[in-house]
């Protein structure tokens, strides 16, 4: 099972990290102009609504400045590609949640692999997942929801997209509950919501931080989260580890990539510039009230987490049954 670093294994990291020094990165060269981070996603989404909180900190503690660009479509692949093409200088970054693995875990013809094009630089943060129901939907908790899976019923459940993170969480679930719902996919988490909030579906599968403050105002019902303890931005929501999953964990993940090949020193400034981000108490308020754990480890966690994900994603698949063409 995937277990992510707690928050004290963060304190250790932090503290073990390496000292920013502008000057003496920018005398190595690096950086000598804007960093381009690649957000392979719509704006709005949990993981541009990370970089736009973790970008300006970051920004600050590399001395230069760093532009975001959404570049979205097919899964996050459109916006994989545009960094494995670029120049492996260090002035071009990914920054991307663990449906990098679920598409390395289920390739298209023509597209991938992606991880062995890429460098991991840092894990940011991590989050659950929350399924959620209209008031309405006759799903009022999470006992309910595993009742209908069992029986058979239908059971419409949206996702970001089929083959993203979100999609293989919610299919790791009905494992674990003994059913498997229908899965509907929309083009990101927001169009999922106005559904899911207009009763045209029956359940919702999104990162915690997409739908907190419908849920804080009664708009949605929350019947879980699929980490193993609850949230601390929003601990009223059990987990289905305590309710009908036993054991259960799947937790989304966002960090940082760089093209294979960048320099030592560029990753080794990128890394201490996230860090050093990830120090700020605004930044580190700002990410806990939107539902993200701040984790802060270092390439070589972040890759063993990487290679990890896409394993048990690539297991789910097989055992569902779903093929390339259902991404």
């Amino acid at each position: 099972m995937i277990r992510i670093p707690r928050r004290a294994l963060l304190a250790a990291s932090l503290l073990a990290a390496p000292a920013i020094q502008t000057g003496a990165v920018q005398a190595q060269g690096f950086p000598s102009r804007p960093v381009r981070a690649v957000v392979p996603f719509p704006p709005a989404g949990g993981v541009d609504v990370f970089a736009r909180a973790f970008v300006p900190a970051f920004a600050a503690a590399l001395g230069q400045g760093v532009v975001i660009e959404n570049i979205g479509g097919a899964s996050s692949r459109v916006g994989n590609q545009a960094v494995l093409r670029a120049a492996a200088d260090g002035h071009t970054i990914l920054i991307t949640n663990d449906t990098l693995a679920a598409v390395e875990a289920l390739p298209i013809p023509g597209s991938g692999p992606f991880v062995p094009g890429l460098a991991p630089v840092l894990l940011g943060v991590a989050a659950s997942h929350v399924v959620v129901a209209h008031p309405r939907a006759g799903l009022p908790d999470a006992a309910a929801y595993a009742a209908r899976l069992r029986s058979r019923r239908p059971v419409n459940v949206g996702v970001p997209g089929l083959g993203t993170a979100h999609h293989f969480a919610s299919e790791l679930l009905g494992q674990a509950l003994g059913g498997r719902p229908e899965h509907v996919a929309y083009r990101g988490g927001g169009p999922l919501l106005v559904d899911v909030l207009g009763g045209t579906l029956d359940a919702g599968v999104v990162t915690l931080n997409a739908a907190l403050d419908h849920i804080r105002e009664g708009r949605l019902v929350a019947l879980g989260v699929t980490g193993k303890e609850r949230s601390p931005a929003a601990p009223g929501i059990p987990t289905f580890a305590e309710t009908v999953a036993p054991e259960f964990e799947i937790r989304t993940w966002i960090g940082l990539l760089a093209p294979a090949g960048t320099p030592a020193p560029a990753l080794a400034a990128l890394q201490a510039a996230g860090l050093g981000a990830l120090r700020d108490p605004r930044v580190v308020q700002r990410l806990n009230g939107q539902g993200f754990d701040v984790e802060g480890r270092g390439p070589e966690a972040f890759g063993a987490l990487v290679r990890d994900t896409v394993a048990r994603f690539a297991a789910v698949a097989g055992a569902v049954g779903l093929r390339p063409e259902d991404a």
